[in-house]
């Protein structure tokens, strides 16, 4: 979030409207002084003055806030992308955005204000709407613990920065010693309102297909090569034990049953599914079969919130882990043929993530679950050595008929649909790799057109069907 876009911005309306700092600051019951360091960005408003702000320039709070791409450059100035470890993350489920980013966020807010007697955390959006059944309450309590703490959902503000935001406020003898407002992103990552923070370095110059396959063809390499050539080969390391915790959570699921937490009666079904063998078993479901009891065990483990791993999000997590499990007993495959295909798909996360949005409350869950399927099928044709162009139509065609998927869990949980989702995915995900292996050359829409048309469609969807629990299943399930 750039402080300085803003400050630019907040003047700019405020002389349109012919006020003074001074009338500015009698409107809001603040001082001239605070309206003087915001317009020179030396200090942010909080997120309720946001919406005051906004109401007294007569402009809407996402006037005020630059957009990400205009701010970052990430989706129209091609500044290029940050390392593929940015996306590929371990950790707890059952969100990347709802637990994850929350628990990340105060945990650093503790740290910067270790001597408050009390922590105040007000959650908005999709966080306070869905937030008991992501468990973003429970993750934030356990990392400020043992400090005293309340938290609090605001389900009607609307005027938001970011459909996940949050305000973090620590107390000490009755006062406010300090105040964070910010944004879980997607993917476990953060911004703070007003803070520069940790920004990840854009390691690779190039950010759309195009543009990286023509380098690849020149240099004759395949993609994972191109990771290689950008990330050093410090990057196999990282990939090993990122497959590493991928089979973890693959294994402890099929070997766990019973109830999901939560109150929606859900049994876990993935060791069910992985021992019904039967004598006269056909190829085709027998590997239907594996491929869901994969993705249902990384599934079930995250809903549980269990360790899992990103792929891109927690609620996509079964994904990708499924179909490489597959593949590698099917094809006795090798770690390193993995760890290519690994580094494949986190090319084609990274560019969706960097030129749309990896967040079902951003963009619903055609970029949760639609993108994990293009990187299940971008790795899947990796391994079967097929050309770029194949590569690349197979993760378009796992997107493209993803579009328009809402994001409306039951109850917030990512049980309902999310758990049998990652199954279908994973094998329409197969399903791609066959299809590009035939059709490539009559294709006619480029995997950059596609991840833009689902950014825009996203954008478009009622807010309803973005992770808030108020449209499709989430509001007609009794």
């Amino acid at each position: 979030m750039d402080k300085f876009q803003f400050a630019e911005r907040i003047r700019k309306f405020r002389i349109a409207r012919g006020l003074s700092q001074i009338e500015l600051g009698e409107r809001l019951g603040v001082s001239n002084r605070a309206v003087s360091k915001w317009e020179r960005g030396e200090a942010y408003p909080t997120v309720d003055t946001l919406g005051e702000i906004a109401q007294a320039l007569g402009v809407l709070v996402d006037d005020l806030i630059p957009r990400e791409e205009e701010s970052k450059g990430e989706k129209l100035s091609g500044m290029g992308m940050e390392s593929i470890k940015e996306l590929y993350r371990v950790g707890s489920g059952p969100s990347s955005s709802h637990s994850m980013g929350p628990e990340k966020a105060a945990t650093l807010f503790k740290r910067a204000f270790p001597d408050a007697e009390l922590y105040e955390v007000t959650l908005y959006g999709s966080l306070a709407l869905t937030g008991v059944g992501h468990r973003t309450d429970f993750v934030i309590k356990r990392a400020l613990h043992p400090s005293e703490n309340i938290i609090k959902f605001d389900k009607t503000r609307s005027d938001l920065p970011h459909p996940n935001t949050m305000k973090l406020c620590a107390i000490k003898d009755g006062q406010s010693i300090g105040e964070w407002t910010v944004l879980s992103v997607g993917g476990g990552a953060i911004q703070i309102l007003g803070q520069e923070g940790y920004t990840p370095e854009r390691v690779y110059k190039l950010d759309k297909f195009k543009d990286i396959a023509e380098y690849c063809e020149k240099n004759k390499l395949r993609l994972w090569q191109y990771v290689e050539e950008v990330e050093g080969k410090e990057i196999w390391a990282y990939l090993r034990t990122i497959w590493g915790a991928m089979l973890g959570s693959v294994e402890a699921g099929l070997h766990v049953d019973g109830e999901l937490f939560g109150g929606l009666g859900v049994l876990r079904k993935a060791k069910y599914l992985y021992n019904q063998r039967h004598m006269d078993e056909s190829a085709e479901t027998k590997q239907n079969r594996l491929v869901c009891s994969y993705a249902f065990a990384v599934s079930e483990q995250n809903a549980a919130g269990g360790v899992i791993v990103t792929a891109p999000t927690c609620g996509s997590s079964g994904v990708l882990p499924a179909v490489l499990r597959y593949i590698t007993e099917k094809k006795q495959l090798d770690t390193d043929t993995i760890l290519h295909a690994l580094a494949t798909a986190g090319i084609v996360g990274n560019l969706i993530k960097t030129n749309a949005s990896i967040s079902g409350a951003e963009c619903g869950c055609q970029a949760e679950i639609g993108s994990a399927c293009a990187m299940a099928a971008a790795a899947l044709a990796e391994i079967y050595d097929m050309e770029i162009a194949q590569i690349e139509y197979a993760a378009e065609v796992a997107i493209e008929h993803h579009l328009g998927l809402t994001c409306d869990p039951i109850k917030g949980l990512v049980q309902i649909p999310c758990i049998e989702r990652n199954a279908v995915a994973a094998m329409r995900a197969i399903n791609a790799v066959n299809l590009a292996n035939f059709l490539t050359d009559t294709r006619k829409i480029s995997f950059d057109l596609i991840v833009q048309t689902m950014y825009e469609t996203g954008r478009d969807l009622s807010k309803i069907y973005r992770e808030t629990g108020e449209g499709g299943l989430a509001k007609l399930y009794l």
